[in-house]
């Protein structure tokens, strides 16, 4: 499907889904953990979208046995293999990040690749810390763009200080520190996601926290097998919160969704702009899990400055909301969304000037000025999170966007679910 056009939501909605996609990070953590551990791995509600099925290629590639009944997925292995075959990443920057830790330290020859988007995306943030532990990595332009080649290599007991906080930076030098010589820390400017260091100490590693600062010690033996229900995304649920906080007298619950503190900020920015939101907790093993209700308010505009990397993958959807409140709002020292699928800060700012709305770009974020939303023509840039926040903007307006291929990559049921709220056209 190439181009999508939306209308506008003529009547409000009362809608509840269990059938949010399941939690994009969690997944590929569990492909690639389960190569760490003794035993068979089992993983329930594993999100089968582009990005996620690369990786679960990839660690099959590296000499897993992966059984996929429709419904679960058992993975087993014997060590990271070398592989004859390219491993291909897709669209995915967490899978090739991620794997750059897991493989720095296995034995053998690696190479990553990716499409035409990933090969464009900075890998150095990764490829540069593990190279001063030891790493054997090389890429075009000096490490810094795929394909990336990997030898595996003894690694070094480090004390590392990151100038960014990113999760996929800390997972990858977290992966790296399981096999490195001796006690690692990992310092950080701001705390960023923690999914890696909730799933690795589930199963048995040795990882703790303390403020900003993290603490790895080498395992010691292979760690314990996953047994593990991935929640539905918040990330994801964010486009049907978001589609409630705009259309007056809406209602939308989201089931199963993972309540992490590091993965609801952009709930609690939209609590904030005055949407009501209630949170049903469920259960709390690997991760909080349970329900989320977001209905209609009057938004009002916010700064978002504070917590960034919590709802970095978000902020594209806040900004549809953004746009349809009253007063300026403003996201500062998210120079992260420059380096995303897309240049998320341009792709935005871009998109909602097509649509009407007055909006001031920065190096590290954008103003937007609440207006009303027109309908509009907008390309998503090959990013699965502009294409779905544009075509929620549709609800409001009416709303055609073209290149949707990409959100096959997190989100494959998203069609499905919007059409319960609103018509949608499509066209190859």
């Amino acid at each position: 499907m190439s181009h999508v056009k939306v209308s506008a939501c003529k009547k409000p909605f009362t809608f509840k889904t269990a059938a949010i996609a399941a939690d994009k990070s969690i997944s590929h953590r569990c492909a690639m953990f389960s190569m760490l551990a003794e035993g068979e791995s089992v993983i329930e509600n594993f999100l089968r979208a582009e990005d996620t099925m690369n990786s679960l290629r990839i660690v099959e590639k590296l000499g897993a046995t992966v059984k996929d009944d429709g419904k679960i997925i058992r993975i087993s292995s014997a060590g990271i293999q070398e592989s004859a075959e390219i491993l291909d990443c897709g669209n995915s920057g967490t899978g090739m990040r991620l794997f750059c830790g897991l493989l720095a330290s296995a034995e053998g020859h690696f190479i990553l690749t990716g499409d035409a988007y990933l090969k464009r995306r900075p890998m150095k943030r990764v490829t540069a810390p593990l190279k001063s532990i030891g790493a054997k990595l090389d890429g075009r332009q000096d490490g810094d763009l795929a394909p990336l080649s990997i030898r595996g290599a003894s690694l070094k007991a480090f004390d590392y200080e990151s100038k960014i906080a990113s999760a996929q930076v800390k997972s990858a030098m977290i992966l790296a520190a399981l096999r490195a010589d001796g006690t690692c820390t990992y310092r950080e400017p701001e705390l960023s996601r923690d999914h890696t260091e909730r799933m690795l100490n589930g199963m048995g590693a040795s990882i703790s926290v303390h403020g900003l600062i993290t603490t790895i010690k080498p395992m010691k033996k292979l760690l314990f097998p996953l047994k593990i229900r991935v929640p539905a995304d918040p990330s994801s649920a964010f486009f049907f919160a978001v589609a409630a906080a705009i259309t007056p007298d809406a209602i939308v619950t989201l089931e199963g969704v993972t309540f992490n503190a590091t993965r609801i900020e952009a709930f609690k920015a939209l609590e904030r702009m005055g949407a009501n939101i209630t949170y049903d907790l469920k259960e709390n093993v690997y991760e909080p899990i349970g329900d989320i209700t977001v209905s209609y308010a009057p938004l009002k505009a916010i700064t978002v400055e504070e917590n960034i990397s919590w709802l970095i993958d978000e902020l594209p959807a806040l900004a549809i909301a953004m746009a349809c409140a009253e007063g300026r709002s403003l996201v500062k020292n998210a120079h992260e969304l420059r380096v995303k699928e897309s240049d998320r800060i341009s792709t935005v700012v871009d998109n909602l000037k097509l649509c009407g709305i007055s909006v001031d770009e920065f190096e590290d974020g954008y103003a937007v000025k609440g207006g009303t939303l027109k309908s509009a023509k907008v390309d998503s840039f090959g990013d699965h999170r502009i294409a779905m926040s544009f075509i929620i903007a549709g609800l409001r307006c009416g709303m055609e966007v073209s290149d949707l291929e990409c959100i096959n990559t997190s989100f494959p049921n998203f069609f499905e679910l919007l059409s319960h709220l609103t018509k949608v056209d499509y066209e190859d």
